[in-house]
């Protein structure tokens, strides 16, 4: 019930609008303002117990509790290290950012590119924080994106230093704080600094703008890239470019030319100048560590910049061991091996010049037995994974850049499998297929159907994403004619956990909903009367129920296990005594807590209703049900369920290895059809929704 309540909750906050930038959740319900003003009234610095100064907050590994890595560290504040120190000189710049001893080059490329645009910059880094006098009290806080909403992070101002040196990340000017304190923010978010360690610079990029990112491999590089990266960047897109490595030695290797392979940099500029009668085309990359640059053409000190006119060298060029340099688009295609675009949501485009995307999103979980299906390899799981449906109806404005069609971008994304690495989770291995739904399709405009096996084994796929890959996101560009098309994303084996949120941003508005069966009993009771019986039952149930002629849930345990246990077409662990109350509590008109010969007749036609469709559904002849059988044994009983309910009976009813047994089937069924009936009774009105006094509660509880 908690859970339940937990997620009524959680709509009912999404509805108010929390989760939006303005309106920020509270990371672990940490309240900013509250917190700050109460030091001010303490006249003590805040210190965060959720994220202690302590060797558990550097690590879990190389990083962790008695790492020779960790030993000599200390905690210290900025106002401890500096008799001046500041959040922001002047105003952020990408040399502020300078990276440390965390393999975070990733999150650092992402930063600095955050840094050249103010308007998103300010969505992350609130405004009036400082180390002024009347407003320092050692509490910080910035606000992050995750998974489909904004988070508002609180931190103290106590950094890991050693030898004197801050540990992390810091700034080229060492008494600015900012990109320090944002980066033990974001360690505290993912559950350590240690959690930082690798990933791909688009991971950043999202959690900073709450968009979606795409991946160029350079080696086939698009033919209007070098237009589509100044289009990028002209719409304060981030952009980010790495060198692949072949071997875990090419790990920050140094090129003979200072490019520092399997690195993250950022993509700050693309310009062209007169060059020689030509035009040349030139991209400024910059380094996170603020220093190793590029010595070809176009480097800093190089011969190419007498070549052209003054007006150009003053608007490009620029010489400092900063990290940031120039080179030419077509050394960059040559040099590096992929380009990562995040493009921005709606409400982070103030320009109303600028195109903008439409948004759709939706969040599900994958859960062994149930809503874990695998890829389209496991045909026999693959239709119980989530489903969604997205309907395009007009297309793009701009035919000229492709073929005509619907644009979007889907990307899917894995939920806090960064924070699990103390865990020892990692990241899945996910992608998606789509699927159209013709116009003649029996599914076509169909919302309250999740679609089965059959449709899957009959329809191959239209589109899928690139490939299935152990990344926080999957995400693709697709441009497919007007129509329907089925969204399915799964993790490539079945049974793996997970929680995701899948998004699709589309060049015009969609309709882009969840597809799941609706929540129905169709069971039909089965009438009967005392002259309906026939005198063999008549003399069973005489001998069965004894001098009182009726039969307690004690006797039917004993009678069912009795003739259950004859049987080898089916497994059982015996019929407890709850399933057997749960069995005369369904059936019991007048509130005796005993069946009468007409309920207990009703009773076994129900069993061995049950009994059949068991039989029917164990196609490998195991004697038991798999949960896959078991999901569509249930419909077949006459039970329309949704995913998360059918996550409920797995998880309730299945043993350690996903199989049911008859005893669990029946009480499975019987519990089923109890909630529904009493549901039924309380709705007089037939409206769909209840409203439950607390003695309807308990009662409900009791069942």
């Amino acid at each position: 019930m908690a859970g339940v309540a937990a997620a009524l909750q959680y709509q009912r906050e999404k509805v108010q609008g929390i989760g939006l930038n303005s309106r920020p959740v509270r990371y672990l319900n940490q309240d900013y303002e509250a917190l700050r003003q109460s030091c001010f009234d303490t006249g003590q610095l805040f210190q965060d117990d959720s994220f202690p100064a302590l060797p558990s907050s550097l690590g879990f590994n190389e990083l962790g509790p008695g790492s020779y890595k960790t030993r000599g560290v200390s905690w210290r504040r900025p106002t401890e290290m500096t008799s001046d120190p500041q959040f922001i000189i002047s105003e952020a710049t990408r040399t502020d950012i300078c990276q440390g001893a965390l393999g975070d080059c990733w999150l650092l490329a992402a930063i600095a590119s955050l840094t050249l645009n103010k308007d998103v910059l300010a969505r992350v880094v609130p405004n009036g924080q400082s180390f002024k006098d009347g407003e320092y009290a050692g509490i910080f806080h910035f606000q992050f994106w995750q998974f489909g909403e904004w988070v508002d992070v609180v931190i103290d101002d106590r950094l890991p230093v050693k030898d004197g040196e801050l540990m992390f990340v810091h700034s080229a000017e060492g008494r600015e704080f900012w990109s320090a304190l944002l980066e033990k923010a974001y360690a505290k978010m993912n559950g350590c600094y240690e959690a930082l360690s690798g990933g791909t610079t688009t991971e950043g990029f999202e959690d900073f703008t709450g968009g979606i990112a795409e991946v160029h491999d350079l080696n086939r590089p698009d033919p209007h890239l070098f237009h589509i990266i100044q289009k990028a960047l002209d719409r304060g897109s981030l952009l980010g470019c790495s060198i692949d490595i072949t071997s875990s030695a090419d790990s920050e290797a140094v090129t003979s030319q200072k490019l520092v392979k399997g690195h993250a940099y950022s993509v700050t500029s693309a310009a062209e100048a007169e060059y020689r009668g030509d035009k040349e085309k030139l991209i400024r990359i910059r380094n996170p560590w603020g220093q190793v640059e590029w010595t070809g053409a176009w480097s800093d000190n190089s011969m190419q910049w007498r070549y052209i006119s003054d007006e150009d060298r003053e608007r490009l060029s620029h010489c400092a061991e900063d990290g940031e340099f120039w080179m030419s688009f077509s050394d960059f295609l040559r040099h590096y091996s992929r380009l990562e675009i995040c493009n921005l949501t709606p409400d982070a485009l103030s320009d109303d010049n600028l195109s903008k995307w439409a948004l759709s999103k939706f969040e599900g979980s994958w859960r062994r037995g149930s809503t874990a299906g695998g890829c389209r390899n496991y045909p026999n799981t693959f239709w119980t994974n989530p489903q969604f449906v997205i309907k395009l109806e007009e297309e793009d404005d701009d035919p000229d850049d492709g073929e005509s069609g619907c644009s979007f971008v889907i990307g899917l994304i894995q939920k806090n499998r960064r924070r699990m690495r103390k865990m020892g989770e990692d990241m899945h291995t996910m992608g998606f297929a789509i699927y159209e739904l013709p116009v003649m399709c029996q599914f076509c405009g169909q919302r309250g159907i999740h679609l089965k096996r059959n449709f899957f084994l009959c329809h191959a796929s239209a589109a899928r994403s690139n490939t299935f890959i152990n990344l926080r996101e999957v995400s693709s560009r697709f441009c497919l004619p007007p129509g329907e098309y089925l969204i399915v994303p799964s993790t490539f084996e079945p049974h793996k956990n997970g929680d995701f949120c899948v998004r699709v941003f589309s060049e015009k508005q969609a309709d882009f909903q969840e597809l799941d069966d609706p929540i129905e009993s169709r069971v039909e009771p089965i009438e009967l009367d005392e002259d309906d019986i026939d005198e063999r039952f008549r003399g069973l149930f005489g001998q069965l129920a004894g001098e009182d002629c009726e039969i307690s849930a004690f006797e039917l345990k004993r009678i069912l296990n009795k003739v259950v246990t004859k049987r080898s077409d089916i497994k059982t662990s015996g019929f407890g005594l709850t399933t057997c109350r749960n069995m005369v509590n369904l059936l019991d008109k007048d509130g005796s807590g005993k069946l009468g010969l007409v309920e207990f007749k009703v009773l076994w036609t129900k069993i061995e209703n049950f009994l059949n469709i068991y039989r029917q559904k164990d196609v490998d002849n195991s004697g038991t049900m798999s949960s896959t059988e078991m999901r569509t044994a249930v419909e077949e009983a006459g039970f329309s369920l949704n995913n998360p309910l059918h996550q409920v009976l797995v998880a309730r009813y299945s043993e350690s290895d996903l199989t049911i047994d008859f005893d669990n089937f029946v009480g499975c069924l019987v519990r089923l059809e109890t909630m529904f009936n009493m549901f039924s009774s309380l709705d007089k009105d037939a409206s769909g929704s209840i409203e439950l006094s607390l003695l309807e509660v308990r009662s409900g509880l009791q069942t």
